[in-house]
């Protein structure tokens, strides 16, 4: 939720997604009795999601960019349906400290850390230069000031294969892509650029040494304004695809 603002209830809920997070979000609404609105390109009026929700309303055109990445486009939703708070969902813009910032500012409650913390973790570098400042073991990468073709080719040959390519922003496996060799790299490239480009905003790529047969053990950690604190207990993630 947005700072200083505690114990608030909430009355209608945008939801800045779409597809099964929206719908998962939705069924959580109905049961504490919140009214739920969605937003859609004009290609998806049709979709479940937004048929699912109390209201909906059409944001833009069907390219991510005009429409779910649209920052005013969704501030705008969110007055003209009087809604009290955003969910972001995952993907999108749920990594966007520039979203938690507008929602805040808008005077709305941003269901999410608060933009200063996701300046620091939705970023992967930030986040990696965070844990190696706490001593916190990371993987070998490397994240090029020369975002060309050639400069992410200099910084995969400093590193060595294999390696992945990865997106700086966003999450799920998105821009992502595995390279075994320097012939497959400028193909990775172009590939996880577009990818990440078209699911994020921002195409901005690094590269990261390659683990083989990792397991991906997750504790997930939730914390609130008043100062409460508590863990999930681990999770094994190894099954998930796109090397998440």
């Amino acid at each position: 939720m947005g700072r200083g603002r505690l114990f608030v209830s909430i009355r209608r809920l945008l939801i800045a997604n779409r597809g099964e997070i929206a719908v998962r979000i939705m069924r959580a609404c109905r049961e504490l009795e919140i009214e739920s609105v969605a937003v859609c390109s004009t290609i998806d009026t049709r979709a479940p999601h937004a048929r699912a929700a109390d209201r909906c309303v059409t944001i833009g055109p069907p390219r991510p960019r005009e429409s779910y990445l649209s920052i005013g486009a969704l501030i705008d939703a969110a007055r003209q349906t009087d809604a009290d708070a955003v969910h972001p969902g995952y993907g999108f813009l749920s990594e966007s400290p520039e979203m938690a910032e507008a929602c805040v500012e808008a005077g709305l409650i941003w269901v999410g850390p608060p933009a200063d913390v996701i300046a620091r973790l939705g970023s992967k570098i930030e986040a990696r230069r965070l844990m190696e400042a706490a001593g916190v073991p990371v993987v070998p990468g490397d994240t090029p000031s020369d975002q060309s073709d050639d400069g992410l080719a200099e910084a995969a040959r400093r590193l060595g294969y294999p390696l992945l390519v990865k997106a700086v922003a966003g999450g799920g496996g998105r821009g992502m892509r595995a390279v075994r060799d320097a012939h497959q790299l400028a193909n990775a490239v172009r590939e996880s650029r577009r990818e990440a480009e078209a699911a994020f905003g921002d195409g901005t790529l690094y590269v990261e040494r390659l683990l083989t047969h990792p397991r991906h053990i997750e504790v997930q950690v939730m914390a609130d304004h008043a100062g409460g604190v508590v863990h999930l207990y681990e999770r094994e993630c190894s099954v998930q695809r796109r090397h998440q």
